[in-house]
């Protein structure tokens, strides 16, 4: 022991440390009375201080004296805890662990004894869960490692040691991400606040991505500790990025084929639509309903190439960087389809709208969507349409509510398809692929969407978006 060490210890209260050991601490002279009786001792026998003071330790110990250990003072301190037993104050036997400690003065003479002693079987017990713990995490797949709050490792499972060898004296960041300093995205202050955190990293050595979540946890008596959960994601991020180069490369052929079939539509439509005004008269039955067929045909391959064209462009806008007025993007869209609501005289209601991480122009793309459908197959009488939305938990659901007929419970996962349409939109003109894109919207924004029944009649559809 150092001088520095001495001087402390010899300034300290050893009153104090000994009310502060979360053991039994029994102290006894040369004749085996007891003279020191701590509180833990009083907590795991039952018996006060002042009710064992004086008296010889025989009482508490259902050995016979000749049997027991306790009753020869050793010469030196227990190397191991041995096992030995007492008498609870309520005539409860207890089970427990003990250590002794011999008193000696400068003469090396002993002069007393220390006991100390905890509860054996739930010291066990303590053990038995403790060798259960390493057990099932040493058995999982995924590395995982603990380490308290000054970063220090506490644990590492055998698929963590697989991957590269290391050592318990080095902190978390040199040992796991070979680093000489605390990383900068270290995420412990933020679980010792009772936060799960996710990030995506390299494990030290490995070449390889691993997505760690981090958790709060208790390690043995260490009660502030992080459990970092580490789980190869490699091959899924290879898999991802294939897919959104293949999706891209789709993308990008229907928008080109879009643009190069709609070009030669619009002399297509426009010269029928010449023909149809300057020539009718001329024309016998047969001829006119052929100039109007042509011009209606060519509209319907327009309108799909259009609807085609802002599906595929969905994934190809960057993101916003800051929240977009939900509000602001439907009254844009209202005031579009201002003369077919004229027309059609419904009532739409706005009601309070959400900020949301989605460009204006896709956002404007699902309200059109959503509010033309309700306009077309929708509407009830009198026709009414609400736009408005709610918070669940932590994300936002926009609604578009019609008071029509509905959709059968049968076709509401499909009309979310490319080109499926219901059995209303037999009666109507159409693509079907305008809720492909609203869903389309959803996914690629983290969300999804489904059709509900609306309260008295009618359907409404729903947006469900993360909250920004």
């Amino acid at each position: 022991m150092t001088s520095e060490a001495l001087e402390l210890l010899a300034n300290s209260s050893c009153t104090e440390l000994l009310k502060s050991i979360p053991a039994g601490v029994c102290l006894l002279d040369q004749n085996k009375k007891i003279i020191y009786w701590n509180e833990e001792a009083e907590r795991i026998t039952g018996y006060r201080a002042q009710e064992v003071y004086g008296r010889s330790c025989t009482f508490l110990h259902c050995d016979a004296p000749r049997q027991c250990q306790f009753l020869s003072a050793p010469t030196s301190p227990s190397q191991s805890p041995d096992n030995c037993t007492f008498v609870h104050k309520d005539g409860t036997v207890l089970q427990l662990a003990r250590t002794l400690v011999p008193v000696k003065n400068d003469q090396d003479q002993v002069k007393g004894l220390i006991e100390i002693f905890i509860d054996g079987v739930g010291h066990r017990e303590v053990e038995q869960e403790r060798n259960a713990l390493r057990s099932i995490l040493n058995g999982m797949r995924d590395p995982l490692y603990i380490c308290d709050r000054h970063r220090r490792l506490l644990f590492v499972n055998q698929a963590m040691r697989e991957l590269h060898p290391f050592s318990y004296d080095q902190p978390c960041f040199k040992a796991l991400y070979g680093r000489d300093r605390i990383c900068d995205e270290c995420p412990m202050d933020r679980v010792l606040a009772g936060e799960v955190v996710s990030q995506e990293t390299h494990l030290f050595g490995t070449g390889r991505t691993y997505e760690v979540v981090h958790t709060l946890c208790q390690f043995g008596e260490t009660t502030e500790s992080k459990l970092g959960v580490c789980r190869d994601i490699t091959d899924r991020l290879a898999i991802r990025h294939r897919l959104q180069q293949v999706n891209r490369e789709l993308d990008a052929f229907v928008s080109m084929v879009s643009h190069d079939l709609r070009s030669p539509l619009t002399p297509l439509i426009g010269f029928a639509e010449l023909l149809e005004e300057r020539y009718s008269h001329a024309m016998d039955v047969i001829g006119r309903e052929s100039i109007r067929e042509i011009r209606v045909t060519a509209e319907k391959m327009r309108d799909l190439l259009e609807d085609l064209l802002c599906l595929s462009r969905v994934g190809q806008i960057t993101a916003p960087k800051k929240p977009v007025s939900a509000r602001a993007v439907v009254e844009e869209v209202l005031h579009e389809l201002d003369d077919t609501i004229r027309k059609q005289a419904v009532d739409i209601v706005v009601r309070e709208l959400p900020d949301v991480m989605i460009p204006a122009s896709l956002l404007a793309d699902m309200y059109r969507n959503l509010l033309m459908n309700a306009l077309k197959y929708g509407l009830g009488d009198p026709a009414r349409i609400v736009v408005s939305s709610r918070e669940h938990e932590d994300r936002v659901r926009l609604l578009v509510s019609d008071n029509g007929s509905g959709v059968d419970p049968s076709e509401r996962a499909q009309i979310f398809t490319p080109f499926t349409r219901g059995r209303a939109g037999e009666c109507h003109a159409g693509t079907g692929i305008g809720l492909a894109t609203v869903a389309k919207i959803a996914r690629t924004y983290g969300g999804q969407a489904w059709v509900e029944d609306t309260a008295g009649g009618g359907a409404t559809f729903i947006v469900e978006l993360p909250l920004p």
